[in-house]
Protein backbone atom coordinates (compact mmCIF):
# COMPACT_ATOMS: atom_id res chain seq x y z
CA UNK A 1 0.00 0.00 0.00
CA UNK A 2 1.26 3.21 -1.30
CA UNK A 3 0.89 6.28 0.65
CA UNK A 4 -0.32 9.95 0.04
CA UNK A 5 1.26 13.13 0.85
CA UNK A 6 -0.21 16.70 1.15
CA UNK A 7 1.15 19.81 2.08
CA UNK A 8 -1.59 21.66 5.07
CA UNK A 9 -0.22 25.56 5.43
CA UNK A 10 -0.14 25.56 9.57
CA UNK A 11 -3.52 27.57 9.78
CA UNK A 12 -5.30 24.94 8.49
CA UNK A 13 -4.10 21.97 11.13
CA UNK A 14 -7.02 21.21 13.42
CA UNK A 15 -6.20 19.80 16.66
CA UNK A 16 -6.87 16.62 16.40
CA UNK A 17 -4.21 16.90 13.68
CA UNK A 18 -1.91 18.16 15.63
CA UNK A 19 -2.64 15.47 18.57
CA UNK A 20 -2.09 13.20 16.24
CA UNK A 21 1.45 14.43 15.32
CA UNK A 22 2.39 14.16 18.92
CA UNK A 23 1.38 10.92 19.17
CA UNK A 24 2.72 9.66 16.43
CA UNK A 25 5.87 11.73 17.34
CA UNK A 26 6.09 10.62 21.12
CA UNK A 27 5.99 7.09 19.78
CA UNK A 28 9.35 7.30 17.65
CA UNK A 29 10.94 9.39 20.60
CA UNK A 30 11.84 10.07 24.69
CA UNK A 31 11.93 13.45 26.26
CA UNK A 32 9.59 15.48 24.19
CA UNK A 33 5.97 17.27 26.12
CA UNK A 34 3.11 18.07 24.11
CA UNK A 35 3.95 21.90 25.10
CA UNK A 36 7.71 21.97 23.54
CA UNK A 37 5.89 20.51 20.58
CA UNK A 38 3.39 22.97 20.20
CA UNK A 39 5.71 25.37 20.67
CA UNK A 40 8.08 24.00 17.83
CA UNK A 41 4.96 23.75 15.71
CA UNK A 42 4.05 27.23 16.06
CA UNK A 43 7.40 28.24 14.46
CA UNK A 44 6.22 26.27 11.15
CA UNK A 45 4.43 27.49 8.05
CA UNK A 46 3.61 23.95 7.22
CA UNK A 47 3.24 20.67 7.51
CA UNK A 48 3.82 17.52 5.26
CA UNK A 49 1.30 15.28 5.79
CA UNK A 50 1.62 11.59 5.57
CA UNK A 51 -1.45 9.66 5.14
CA UNK A 52 -2.53 6.24 5.41
CA UNK A 53 -5.80 5.97 2.21
CA UNK A 54 -7.21 3.04 3.89
CA UNK A 55 -8.43 5.50 6.92
CA UNK A 56 -6.95 8.74 6.78
CA UNK A 57 -4.60 8.03 9.70
CA UNK A 58 -1.48 10.17 10.16
CA UNK A 59 1.47 7.37 8.91
CA UNK A 60 4.10 10.32 9.22
CA UNK A 61 4.92 14.07 9.13
CA UNK A 62 6.88 16.61 8.42
CA UNK A 63 7.38 20.51 9.81
CA UNK A 64 8.90 23.36 7.35
CA UNK A 65 9.21 27.02 7.21
CA UNK A 66 11.19 29.72 5.00
CA UNK A 67 14.04 30.78 7.53
CA UNK A 68 16.03 34.40 6.48
CA UNK A 69 19.16 35.20 7.41
CA UNK A 70 21.81 38.46 6.46
CA UNK A 71 25.01 36.81 5.11
CA UNK A 72 27.77 39.36 4.13
CA UNK A 73 25.42 41.86 3.26
CA UNK A 74 22.76 40.05 1.43
CA UNK A 75 19.45 37.98 2.39
CA UNK A 76 19.75 34.33 2.04
CA UNK A 77 16.85 31.79 2.28
CA UNK A 78 17.07 28.31 3.35
CA UNK A 79 14.02 25.79 3.59
CA UNK A 80 13.99 24.49 7.31
CA UNK A 81 12.98 20.88 7.64
CA UNK A 82 12.08 20.50 11.26
CA UNK A 83 10.29 17.52 13.32
CA UNK A 84 9.85 14.52 10.89
CA UNK A 85 8.65 10.98 11.44
CA UNK A 86 7.51 8.32 9.21
CA UNK A 87 6.08 5.25 11.04
CA UNK A 88 8.74 2.45 10.96
CA UNK A 89 6.38 0.29 9.10
CA UNK A 90 6.13 2.46 6.06
CA UNK A 91 9.97 3.75 6.28
CA UNK A 92 10.88 3.82 2.52
CA UNK A 93 7.63 5.05 1.25
CA UNK A 94 8.09 8.05 -1.26
CA UNK A 95 5.20 10.63 -0.11
CA UNK A 96 7.07 12.61 2.39
CA UNK A 97 9.78 13.11 -0.13
CA UNK A 98 7.92 13.50 -3.01
CA UNK A 99 5.89 16.13 -1.38
CA UNK A 100 8.95 17.82 -0.08
CA UNK A 101 10.34 17.78 -3.62
CA UNK A 102 7.80 20.08 -5.09
CA UNK A 103 7.46 22.05 -2.46
CA UNK A 104 11.55 22.62 -3.02
CA UNK A 105 10.20 23.32 -6.95
CA UNK A 106 8.06 25.90 -5.77
CA UNK A 107 10.81 27.83 -3.68
CA UNK A 108 13.18 27.60 -6.61
CA UNK A 109 10.70 29.05 -8.98
CA UNK A 110 9.78 31.83 -6.39
CA UNK A 111 13.25 32.99 -4.95
CA UNK A 112 15.49 32.01 -8.92
CA UNK A 113 17.40 35.06 -8.32
CA UNK A 114 18.32 34.54 -4.97
CA UNK A 115 20.85 32.37 -2.75
CA UNK A 116 18.41 29.42 -1.87
CA UNK A 117 19.54 26.31 1.22
CA UNK A 118 17.99 23.19 2.34
CA UNK A 119 18.83 23.62 5.98
CA UNK A 120 18.38 20.29 7.63
CA UNK A 121 19.69 19.52 11.47
CA UNK A 122 20.00 15.67 12.15
CA UNK A 123 20.29 13.90 14.90
CA UNK A 124 20.18 10.26 13.22
CA UNK A 125 22.43 8.90 10.58
CA UNK A 126 19.06 8.22 8.28
CA UNK A 127 17.99 11.20 8.11
CA UNK A 128 21.72 12.62 6.72
CA UNK A 129 21.76 10.04 4.40
CA UNK A 130 18.87 12.02 2.18
CA UNK A 131 21.53 14.43 1.33
CA UNK A 132 23.82 12.25 -0.57
CA UNK A 133 20.67 10.39 -2.16
CA UNK A 134 19.01 13.52 -3.04
CA UNK A 135 21.79 16.40 -3.28
CA UNK A 136 24.90 16.37 -5.71
CA UNK A 137 26.95 19.01 -3.52
CA UNK A 138 26.11 19.36 0.28
CA UNK A 139 27.91 20.17 3.59
CA UNK A 140 29.61 18.86 5.59
CA UNK A 141 30.26 15.66 3.86
CA UNK A 142 33.14 13.05 4.33
CA UNK A 143 35.40 13.50 1.21
CA UNK A 144 35.69 17.63 0.87
CA UNK A 145 35.41 20.20 3.03
CA UNK A 146 32.85 23.06 3.51
CA UNK A 147 33.29 26.21 1.46
CA UNK A 148 33.85 29.35 3.66
CA UNK A 149 30.26 30.86 2.26
CA UNK A 150 28.62 27.82 3.03
CA UNK A 151 29.98 27.73 6.78
CA UNK A 152 29.00 30.91 6.94
CA UNK A 153 25.59 30.71 5.46
CA UNK A 154 25.64 27.34 8.14
CA UNK A 155 26.51 29.95 11.19
CA UNK A 156 24.25 32.30 10.51
CA UNK A 157 21.32 30.13 10.37
CA UNK A 158 22.35 27.94 13.44
CA UNK A 159 22.57 31.49 15.35
CA UNK A 160 19.61 33.22 14.40
CA UNK A 161 17.55 30.11 14.61
CA UNK A 162 19.18 28.20 17.96
CA UNK A 163 20.96 30.72 19.48
CA UNK A 164 23.40 29.85 22.03
CA UNK A 165 22.86 25.98 22.00
CA UNK A 166 24.29 26.35 18.73
CA UNK A 167 27.92 25.19 18.96
CA UNK A 168 29.74 26.91 16.15
CA UNK A 169 32.61 25.34 16.82
CA UNK A 170 31.61 21.91 15.50
CA UNK A 171 27.90 22.63 13.73
CA UNK A 172 26.40 20.81 16.40
CA UNK A 173 23.25 21.89 18.40
CA UNK A 174 22.72 20.90 21.70
CA UNK A 175 18.77 21.11 23.27
CA UNK A 176 18.34 22.36 26.61
CA UNK A 177 15.33 19.94 26.40
CA UNK A 178 16.47 16.69 24.11
CA UNK A 179 14.49 14.08 22.57
CA UNK A 180 16.22 10.99 21.65
CA UNK A 181 14.70 8.43 19.44
CA UNK A 182 13.37 5.39 21.36
CA UNK A 183 15.33 2.08 21.81
CA UNK A 184 15.56 -0.37 18.58
CA UNK A 185 14.95 2.63 16.35
CA UNK A 186 18.22 3.95 15.39
CA UNK A 187 20.30 0.63 15.69
CA UNK A 188 23.48 0.71 13.63
CA UNK A 189 24.63 -2.69 11.47
CA UNK A 190 28.05 -3.59 10.39
CA UNK A 191 26.91 -2.92 6.97
CA UNK A 192 25.74 0.61 7.60
CA UNK A 193 29.44 1.11 9.11
CA UNK A 194 30.90 0.53 6.00
CA UNK A 195 29.03 3.56 4.37
CA UNK A 196 31.18 6.49 4.81
CA UNK A 197 28.69 9.23 4.74
CA UNK A 198 27.01 6.94 8.05
CA UNK A 199 31.01 6.83 9.53
CA UNK A 200 30.62 10.51 9.10
CA UNK A 201 27.61 11.24 10.33
CA UNK A 202 28.51 9.66 14.10
CA UNK A 203 32.31 11.12 13.78
CA UNK A 204 31.11 14.78 13.49
CA UNK A 205 28.04 13.96 16.01
CA UNK A 206 28.86 11.46 18.10
CA UNK A 207 26.62 12.52 20.92
CA UNK A 208 23.51 11.80 18.39
CA UNK A 209 21.89 9.64 20.74
CA UNK A 210 21.60 11.82 23.34
CA UNK A 211 19.87 14.43 21.38
CA UNK A 212 22.26 16.65 19.60
CA UNK A 213 21.37 17.67 15.87
CA UNK A 214 24.54 17.97 13.51
CA UNK A 215 23.53 21.40 11.05
CA UNK A 216 23.57 20.46 7.36
CA UNK A 217 23.26 22.74 4.17
CA UNK A 218 22.28 21.49 0.52
CA UNK A 219 21.93 24.67 -2.55
CA UNK A 220 18.60 24.31 -3.63
CA UNK A 221 18.40 24.43 -7.63
CA UNK A 222 17.21 22.14 -9.79
CA UNK A 223 21.11 21.43 -11.03
CA UNK A 224 21.63 20.41 -7.66
CA UNK A 225 18.99 17.48 -7.44
CA UNK A 226 20.41 13.84 -8.28
CA UNK A 227 18.63 11.22 -10.67
CA UNK A 228 17.36 9.63 -7.23
CA UNK A 229 15.70 13.17 -6.35
CA UNK A 230 14.40 13.62 -9.60
CA UNK A 231 12.27 10.01 -9.59
CA UNK A 232 10.86 10.55 -6.10
CA UNK A 233 9.91 13.95 -7.40
CA UNK A 234 7.88 12.59 -10.15
CA UNK A 235 9.01 14.85 -12.97
CA UNK A 236 11.98 14.56 -14.93
CA UNK A 237 14.44 17.93 -15.06
CA UNK A 238 13.85 18.23 -18.96
CA UNK A 239 9.95 18.54 -17.83
CA UNK A 240 10.53 20.64 -15.30
CA UNK A 241 12.79 23.12 -17.31
CA UNK A 242 9.79 23.49 -19.95
CA UNK A 243 6.90 24.36 -17.19
CA UNK A 244 9.50 27.01 -15.90
CA UNK A 245 10.16 27.94 -19.21
CA UNK A 246 6.28 28.46 -19.45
Amino acid sequence: MRLLGRLTPLDELNASRRKEMFALYARHYDGVTFGQFEEDLAAKQWVIEVIDPADGSLRGFSTQCVLNVSVAGRVVRALFSGDTIVDREFWGDPALSHVWGHLALSLIDKYHDEPLYWYLISKGYRTYRFLPVFFHEFYPRHDVPTPPAEAAVLHALGRSKFGDTYDDSKGIIRPRNPCQLRDGLGEITAARMRDPHVRFFLDSNPAHALGDELCCLAPLSRENFTAAAWRVIGVSPATAHKELAR
